[in-house]
């Protein structure tokens, strides 16, 4: 890799910034960086009816419940509420973040199978009666707070090949779910199907198809004792690109196959619903930094940006994502680390970039960041701010 033959100083005028060969996304970015100081994320509104189209596209009989924790914006759920969307809500405030957009609390799942008793009376209070759980302590607190709420159990299955592991914290064993379910209509609850979650970035079609046998033999099991079921929920997981070359990720191809073995298993009557996340959210974000300081350390540029790990690359921490970085500026690339701007020495983003020579002021963007980032993000930690939410 080349090392940088400049250690300091401004840009030379042969190393400016050209505008040849300007992507549309480039073109966004000048256009918004003459109107917001950075940083900011862009959430391209075409790209969020672009994911929520695929989805309907590749699932057809698929009622997606669009996960709000992937990211909250109330722009981007507004924008989902108008395309019909569901919605997957883990508390009574994002209960309450998607209820003021005039959303049904027919069309509000409340997924988070551990609960308390305030957000059960609030669910109670709201109307929003279909809720997940995966334990028998779960079953006597929403007995008591919430007589009569309709309940799916979330059953464990594999997470392999999964960047993001959620089978460590939730569901119960596949053979213990129709037990719970019947304990369920013992205490007056109304027991309506099966959940799963294969793991965020899932690129493991058969996490799914196993998972679907599993809930298959449950519904027959459930059937044959008198208790038929109608909601088969397949979670979210569905994964995005984050580089723009990146291989391996074909979701319409695996969801072509999910179909398959939806339609071999279970009869027509069958509910589907799903709870995509960063599949809607992910693709649509571009998050804006600027370059607030340089340095030469270890023999290489050290840049410092003016949003890190405790702002809208927490996803580098929580979701264990890798992002591309992207600059304005054109020329011969060195071997460069950026950094976050507290100060934090865990704040640094990357030790290996393949970067054009950068100076304060210069633009640092990456794509595909609208979920998780900006939502996963710490307040105030060294008195930074996360980027502002540009809906465009």
């Amino acid at each position: 890799m080349k090392q940088s033959p400049l250690l300091n100083g401004n840009a030379p005028a042969s190393l400016k910034s050209k505008p040849a060969e300007i992507s549309g996304v480039e073109n966004l970015i000048r256009t918004m960086l003459k109107k917001h100081k950075t940083p900011f994320m862009l959430i391209r509104k075409s790209v969020l009816e672009k994911q929520f189209a695929r989805f309907k596209k590749a699932f057809p009989e698929v009622m997606p419940y669009y996960a709000i924790k992937a990211n909250p914006n109330p722009k981007i759920v507004r924008t989902f509420a108008e395309l019909g969307a569901s919605f997957d809500v883990a508390s009574a405030a994002e209960m309450k973040a998607v209820l003021k957009h005039g959303v049904s609390p027919s069309r509000i799942i409340f997924a988070n199978t551990i609960k308390s008793k305030e957000d059960l009376a609030a669910a109670r209070r709201r109307g929003v009666r279909l809720m997940t759980f995966d334990n028998e302590a779960e079953l006597y607190k929403i007995a008591e707070s919430f007589p009569k709420a309709h309940v799916i159990i979330r059953i464990k299955v594999a997470n392999r090949g999964s960047v993001v592991q959620l089978s460590l914290k939730f569901g119960a064993e596949p053979d213990q779910a129709f037990y719970l379910l019947r304990k369920a209509k013992s205490l007056g609850l109304a027991p309506k199907g099966v959940s799963f979650h294969v793991g965020s970035q899932s690129t493991n079609v058969e996490n799914y198809l196993q998972a679907l046998e599993l809930t298959s033999n449950i519904f027959k099991e459930a059937k044959e004792n008198g208790m038929p079921l109608k909601i088969v929920d397949i979670g979210g997981g569905f994964p995005i690109q984050h580089f723009d070359n990146e291989i391996g990720i074909n979701f319409e191809r695996m969801a072509a196959v999910i179909r398959k073995q939806m339609k071999l298993l279970f009869p027509k009557q069958v509910e589907f619903i799903a709870e995509p996340g960063r599949f809607f959210a992910g693709p649509a974000g571009i998050l804006v930094t600027q370059v607030i300081g340089r340095a030469f350390r270890d023999n290489q540029n050290f840049y410092y940006l003016n949003d890190g790990v405790y702002q809208d690359f927490s996803g580098m921490v929580f979701d264990h994502c890798k992002y591309e970085f992207k600059t304005l500026r054109r020329g011969p690339k060195y071997k460069s680390t950026l950094a976050g701007p507290t100060c934090d020495s865990f704040d640094i983003l990357s030790n290996n970039e393949e970067l054009p020579e950068l100076y304060p002021g210069d633009i640092v963007y990456t794509k595909n960041i609208g979920a998780y980032s900006s939502a996963s993000a710490v307040p105030h930690f060294n008195g930074f701010e996360p980027a502002s939410i540009i809906l465009v």
